[in-house]
């Protein structure tokens, strides 16, 4: 796993150090969004500030991409493998309201905006909020 981990830092130009390394296996392993004191509680001893930077890195580079789904904190997610985060890359999200998960639902593009002339368009956030599929049971 340590190979294919360095192998996607390297993809983004990101260099691999033990704290991307972790934070990265984590974000791997995590089959919802992740917010940064989710994150926290996944380290006994980073530091808040540390783990921030990573994000930060990982998102400037386009490995991860951030999710604001209305709770108030901001949720991480990997991005796939050859998303660059053009509007056309940009998928649906799904808030749970009874478990507070945050799903990437990759399959769903965001529609088409179409903007009235002058107006470009540079990021788009669409969250779908109901019951995920683990509460409905």
């Amino acid at each position: 796993m340590k190979e294919n981990i360095d192998k996607q830092l390297q993809a983004r130009n990101i260099k691999p150090t033990t704290m991307r390394q972790l934070v990265l296996q984590v974000l791997t392993v995590q089959k919802t969004a992740i917010s940064l004191p989710e994150l926290e509680n996944k380290f006994e001893k980073a530091d808040k500030a540390t783990l921030y930077r990573t994000l930060k890195t990982f998102e400037e580079n386009k490995l991860i991409h951030s999710i604001d789904d209305g709770t108030g904190s901001v949720k991480y997610a990997l991005c796939r493998e050859a998303c660059e985060c053009h509007p056309e890359d940009l998928h649906v999200h799904f808030s749970c309201t009874v478990c507070g998960q945050t799903y990437c639902l990759t399959d769903i593009p965001v529609p088409k905006i179409h903007l009235p002339a002058q107006f470009q368009l540079e990021s788009v956030n669409m969250v779908v909020k109901g019951i995920c599929s683990n509460c409905d049971k």
